[in-house]
Protein backbone atom coordinates (compact mmCIF):
# COMPACT_ATOMS: atom_id res chain seq x y z
CA UNK A 1 0.00 0.00 0.00
CA UNK A 2 2.94 2.30 -0.65
CA UNK A 3 1.07 4.03 -3.48
CA UNK A 4 -1.83 5.53 -1.48
CA UNK A 5 -0.37 9.04 -1.62
CA UNK A 6 0.01 8.73 -5.40
CA UNK A 7 -3.19 6.97 -6.49
CA UNK A 8 -5.47 6.89 -3.44
CA UNK A 9 -6.64 4.06 -1.25
CA UNK A 10 -9.00 2.31 -3.66
CA UNK A 11 -6.47 2.19 -6.47
CA UNK A 12 -3.64 1.14 -4.16
CA UNK A 13 -5.82 -1.69 -2.82
CA UNK A 14 -6.70 -2.81 -6.34
CA UNK A 15 -3.03 -2.82 -7.25
CA UNK A 16 -2.26 -4.98 -4.23
CA UNK A 17 -5.05 -7.38 -5.20
CA UNK A 18 -3.80 -7.67 -8.75
CA UNK A 19 -0.22 -8.23 -7.58
CA UNK A 20 -1.05 -10.78 -4.91
CA UNK A 21 -3.96 -12.69 -6.43
CA UNK A 22 -2.67 -13.00 -9.99
CA UNK A 23 0.40 -14.81 -8.71
CA UNK A 24 -1.81 -17.52 -7.17
CA UNK A 25 -3.95 -17.96 -10.27
CA UNK A 26 -6.89 -15.66 -9.52
CA UNK A 27 -7.92 -13.72 -12.62
CA UNK A 28 -8.22 -10.06 -11.64
CA UNK A 29 -9.12 -7.55 -14.36
CA UNK A 30 -6.43 -5.02 -15.12
CA UNK A 31 -6.74 -1.29 -15.05
CA UNK A 32 -4.83 1.94 -14.69
CA UNK A 33 -4.91 5.01 -12.50
CA UNK A 34 -4.19 8.66 -12.98
CA UNK A 35 -2.02 9.99 -10.17
CA UNK A 36 -2.52 12.81 -7.71
CA UNK A 37 0.46 14.46 -9.40
CA UNK A 38 -1.27 14.24 -12.79
CA UNK A 39 -4.34 15.93 -11.28
CA UNK A 40 -2.28 18.69 -9.63
CA UNK A 41 -0.31 19.21 -12.87
CA UNK A 42 -3.58 19.49 -14.81
CA UNK A 43 -4.80 22.20 -12.44
CA UNK A 44 -1.46 24.01 -12.34
CA UNK A 45 -0.45 23.88 -15.99
CA UNK A 46 -3.91 24.93 -17.15
CA UNK A 47 -4.07 27.80 -14.66
CA UNK A 48 -7.25 26.46 -13.08
CA UNK A 49 -5.61 26.35 -9.64
CA UNK A 50 -4.97 30.11 -9.74
CA UNK A 51 -8.54 30.76 -10.89
CA UNK A 52 -9.87 28.54 -8.09
CA UNK A 53 -7.75 30.29 -5.46
CA UNK A 54 -8.85 33.74 -6.66
CA UNK A 55 -12.49 32.66 -6.63
CA UNK A 56 -12.20 31.13 -3.16
CA UNK A 57 -10.37 34.16 -1.75
CA UNK A 58 -13.38 36.31 -2.64
CA UNK A 59 -15.98 33.78 -1.43
CA UNK A 60 -18.12 34.23 1.67
CA UNK A 61 -18.02 30.66 2.99
CA UNK A 62 -21.08 31.34 5.15
CA UNK A 63 -23.18 32.01 2.03
CA UNK A 64 -24.49 28.56 1.09
CA UNK A 65 -25.94 29.77 -2.22
CA UNK A 66 -22.63 31.36 -3.22
CA UNK A 67 -20.82 28.14 -2.31
CA UNK A 68 -23.10 26.17 -4.63
CA UNK A 69 -22.69 28.64 -7.49
CA UNK A 70 -18.90 28.81 -7.17
CA UNK A 71 -18.62 25.04 -6.84
CA UNK A 72 -20.63 24.54 -10.02
CA UNK A 73 -18.52 27.14 -11.85
CA UNK A 74 -15.24 25.52 -10.79
CA UNK A 75 -16.46 22.05 -11.78
CA UNK A 76 -17.36 23.41 -15.21
CA UNK A 77 -13.88 24.93 -15.62
CA UNK A 78 -12.38 21.49 -15.03
CA UNK A 79 -14.72 19.83 -17.52
CA UNK A 80 -14.15 22.50 -20.18
CA UNK A 81 -10.34 22.59 -19.90
CA UNK A 82 -8.45 20.22 -22.22
CA UNK A 83 -6.02 17.75 -20.71
CA UNK A 84 -2.35 18.36 -21.45
CA UNK A 85 -1.00 16.27 -24.32
CA UNK A 86 1.16 14.17 -21.99
CA UNK A 87 -1.82 13.18 -19.81
CA UNK A 88 -4.04 12.48 -22.83
CA UNK A 89 -1.36 10.28 -24.37
CA UNK A 90 -0.78 8.37 -21.12
CA UNK A 91 -4.50 7.67 -20.72
CA UNK A 92 -4.90 6.66 -24.36
CA UNK A 93 -1.91 4.31 -24.16
CA UNK A 94 -3.10 2.69 -20.92
CA UNK A 95 -6.59 2.18 -22.35
CA UNK A 96 -5.18 0.77 -25.60
CA UNK A 97 -3.16 -1.75 -23.56
CA UNK A 98 -6.32 -2.81 -21.76
CA UNK A 99 -8.04 -3.23 -25.13
CA UNK A 100 -5.16 -5.31 -26.47
CA UNK A 101 -5.19 -7.53 -23.37
CA UNK A 102 -8.98 -8.00 -23.40
CA UNK A 103 -10.29 -11.33 -24.58
CA UNK A 104 -13.60 -9.79 -25.64
CA UNK A 105 -15.52 -6.52 -25.68
CA UNK A 106 -15.22 -4.73 -22.37
CA UNK A 107 -16.32 -1.68 -20.49
CA UNK A 108 -14.62 -0.05 -17.54
CA UNK A 109 -15.41 1.79 -14.34
CA UNK A 110 -14.04 5.31 -13.93
CA UNK A 111 -14.05 6.33 -10.31
CA UNK A 112 -12.28 8.49 -7.78
CA UNK A 113 -9.65 7.26 -5.38
CA UNK A 114 -8.83 10.26 -3.25
CA UNK A 115 -5.55 10.31 -1.38
CA UNK A 116 -7.34 11.62 1.74
CA UNK A 117 -10.63 9.80 1.31
CA UNK A 118 -10.81 7.91 4.60
CA UNK A 119 -8.97 9.80 7.28
CA UNK A 120 -9.22 8.92 10.99
CA UNK A 121 -11.21 12.10 11.69
CA UNK A 122 -13.06 12.56 8.38
CA UNK A 123 -14.45 10.47 5.57
CA UNK A 124 -15.15 11.64 2.04
CA UNK A 125 -16.13 8.23 0.70
CA UNK A 126 -18.97 8.42 -1.81
CA UNK A 127 -18.56 12.15 -2.43
CA UNK A 128 -16.98 11.95 -5.89
CA UNK A 129 -18.52 10.74 -9.13
CA UNK A 130 -18.36 7.14 -10.32
CA UNK A 131 -19.06 5.99 -13.88
CA UNK A 132 -19.75 2.34 -14.63
CA UNK A 133 -19.92 0.51 -17.97
CA UNK A 134 -17.82 3.15 -19.71
CA UNK A 135 -17.17 2.05 -23.28
CA UNK A 136 -14.60 3.68 -25.57
CA UNK A 137 -11.73 6.09 -25.10
CA UNK A 138 -13.82 9.22 -25.70
CA UNK A 139 -16.23 8.32 -22.91
CA UNK A 140 -13.29 7.31 -20.68
CA UNK A 141 -11.68 10.74 -21.19
CA UNK A 142 -14.94 12.55 -20.50
CA UNK A 143 -15.60 10.43 -17.41
CA UNK A 144 -12.13 11.16 -16.03
CA UNK A 145 -12.85 14.88 -16.47
CA UNK A 146 -16.13 14.47 -14.57
CA UNK A 147 -14.35 12.61 -11.76
CA UNK A 148 -11.64 15.29 -11.61
CA UNK A 149 -14.38 17.94 -11.44
CA UNK A 150 -16.18 16.17 -8.64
Amino acid sequence: MDDVEHVGGKNASLGEMISNLASVGVDVPGGFATTATAFRDFLSQSGIDDRINAKLDALDVDDVNALAVVGKEIRQWVIDTPFQTQLTTAIEEAYAKMQADAKSEFSVAVRSSATAEDLPDASFAGQQETFLNVDGIDYVMHSIKEVFAS
